[in-house]
């Protein structure tokens, strides 16, 4: 019979605070992109290309943080690790995209 390690609470506890901070990062990133910008940027003369200027930095640092995130999720063998796994990744797909497009935008 093999016995299961109990993670420190310290682990657990730093795994949910990374899972909030990239959401967060994430969250920021589409509310500037589709919310903010396109609303002011006209209002005070930019550029159509600052959005994308804006987005491409946060959607690859809003990445970043979802990988970083899973990965400690796995490490503190956190009880969501499943969960939040699945929930990176359509995060991450979805930013994939944003970015994609943003690049598109900028050539």
């Amino acid at each position: 019979m093999q016995e299961t390690i109990a993670r420190p609470a310290a682990d657990t506890d730093q795994a949910q605070t990374t899972f909030s901070k990239s959401i967060v990062v994430s969250g920021i990133r589409c509310v500037l992109t589709y919310i903010l910008l396109p609303f002011f940027t006209p209002l005070i003369n930019l550029a159509p290309q600052v959005g994308p200027l804006i987005g491409l930095p946060l959607g690859l640092v809003a990445i970043a943080s979802n990988i970083y995130s899973i990965r400690r999720f796995w490490k503190a063998d956190h009880k969501w690790k499943y969960y939040v796994t699945v929930l990176h990744l359509a995060v991450t797909g979805l930013l994939i995209v944003l970015v994609y497009n943003d690049i598109l935008s900028l050539l």
